[in-house]
């Protein structure tokens, strides 16, 4: 073969092997588009060495109803997703929401040792329920199990300004307290935490 020849053969298999490159990041590139509920996290202190770690995707109004509509009141009805059993709400989107304790702690004057959990909600329009549960490896909480409830408790939501973005946080700090929310469109879901360390 001569010089030409061989020349011609690199550059083709050169412009083949870029242009292969070029489509596969082109396509790559336009599959990877932001989630719509974007990941999201909250860390509190509370005490010495107690520490607190929320983590959740960040659902937006975007002009809909949601409570009674998109989140219904009780529990969800069962769908192919969850084999036609009803279930809670996931308290985000995406996969499921978890809370994380360093520490045994009390919610709301219930104690739950240390750990990581679920967090699944049943709301009411005037009191809702909130689940920790054990299982945080599931996609939502379509397969949500009552089984693996570590605590359930009761508490009441507050009227607040609008909020376009789902999210979570904590306020009422004391030291060896605080009390962490959920915070949507125009409501506010507290809960206390507290710690003895």
């Amino acid at each position: 073969m001569n010089q030409s020849k061989l020349y011609k053969n690199i550059v083709f298999v050169f412009s083949a092997l870029l242009f292969i490159s070029f489509v596969s990041t082109a396509q790559a590139q336009k599959a990877k588009k932001p989630r719509l509920s974007l990941k999201a996290g909250v860390y509190q202190r509370i005490g010495v060495d107690t520490d607190i770690n929320i983590s959740y995707s960040r659902p937006g109004v975007k002009g809909r109803k949601i409570w009674g509509g998109l989140v219904p009141y009780g529990l969800a009805p069962g769908n192919n997703e969850s084999k036609g059993k009803p279930f809670p709400w996931r308290g985000g989107a995406n996969e499921c929401t978890t809370i994380d304790f360093s520490k045994n702690v009390t919610i709301d004057g219930h104690k739950l040792p240390a750990g990581k959990y679920s967090m699944d909600f049943i709301p009411e329009p005037k009191e809702w329920t909130i689940i920790f549960n054990k299982d945080t490896t599931i996609w939502g909480s379509f397969l949500y199990n009552e089984k693996d409830d570590a605590l359930r408790i009761k508490v009441t939501p507050v009227e607040v300004p609008f909020h376009e973005w789902l999210s979570y946080g904590f306020d009422n700090l004391d030291g060896y307290s605080c009390t962490a929310y959920l915070r949507w469109e125009k409501l506010k879901v507290p809960f206390k935490i507290s710690t003895t360390d």
